[in-house]
């Protein structure tokens, strides 16, 4: 009985945190959620992506080479940060804060 009380409280607290701080938060959490999920499913765009991209360049076989080692690397890179999104949903982001793919100079998804 104690432990389903305690999981209440936990629920309950993790509840006022969410929807009582807004103000606090850039997002909402249904955005993070969302784009966390959808950035973990979709990070194999970024191999293609980036294949074509380096196909573009001046020395084609070079930039097809590289863009298919930059584009596993952001793969994991937006796999692993999609993750935390949606797995850390409820925990508001400071107040200035817009995206974690700011800071890492990417789009907030692949296909942008």
């Amino acid at each position: 009985m104690q432990r389903k009380r305690f999981v209440g409280y936990v629920a309950l607290v993790m509840v006022v945190m969410a929807v009582g701080s807004p103000a606090a938060m850039a997002q909402d959490p249904i955005h993070k959620v969302g784009r966390g999920v959808t950035n973990f499913l979709t990070c194999w765009i970024e191999i293609p992506k980036n294949f074509l991209l380096g196909t573009q360049e001046e020395n084609p076989v070079l930039g097809a080479g590289w863009g298919l080692v930059k584009g596993g690397g952001l793969a994991v890179t937006r796999a692993v940060v999609g993750a935390y999104e949606a797995v850390s949903f409820m925990v508001p982001y400071p107040k200035d804060y817009a995206s974690p793919y700011e800071g890492l100079e990417l789009p907030d998804y692949a296909w942008e």
